[in-house]
């Protein structure tokens, strides 16, 4: 709902801001390894899917820079949808940040991951994203997501 009809329903016009979500996963992989998965345009391709009927790989663009841009098409039985971003940060092997534009978040909509290695050859990955349109696009993301790191550890297994 944009701002202004929320205001008019009376409800506060931040509450879509503060929503976000959070989806973690430990991933048998070392953490270098699952760290550059994420700038790799080839692995993005493969583990970067909108459900489980997958219907080929997506088709990734990638300038893995802070303040690059990337750009993802996913592919679903249904259509095609378009994602894209921003890098704000890039910290080698332990932190990514960047803008997420789709069809179901804001344009300010930013995800955060962190990787760390519990121990040798293991990363868990903490995947965090604010702002959303709704709670359901909130919900559809954190599916996408939990499908995403799933996908993720099977590429990379």
């Amino acid at each position: 709902m944009p701002q202004q009809e929320m205001r008019e329903a009376g409800l506060p016009a931040m509450e879509l801001h503060e929503l976000e979500l959070k989806v973690s996963r430990r991933i048998p992989a070392p953490r270098e390894t699952v760290f550059n998965a994420w700038l790799s345009p080839d692995l993005m391709a493969k583990f970067m899917q909108p459900s489980t009927t997958r219907v080929g790989p997506s088709t990734v663009e990638n300038d893995p820079v802070r303040g690059g841009r990337f750009s993802i098409l996913m592919r679903t039985p249904e259509k095609d949808v378009p994602h894209a971003g921003t890098y704000l940060a890039i910290d080698p092997h332990s932190h990514l940040s960047f803008t997420w534009e789709s069809p179901h978040s804001l344009d300010d909509s930013v995800v955060s991951i962190d990787f760390a290695e519990p121990e040798p050859g293991v990363t868990d990955v903490m995947l965090r994203q604010v702002k959303f349109r709704s709670e359901q696009a909130r919900d559809g993301h954190t599916q996408g997501w939990t499908l995403i790191l799933q996908c993720l550890e099977e590429t990379l297994g």
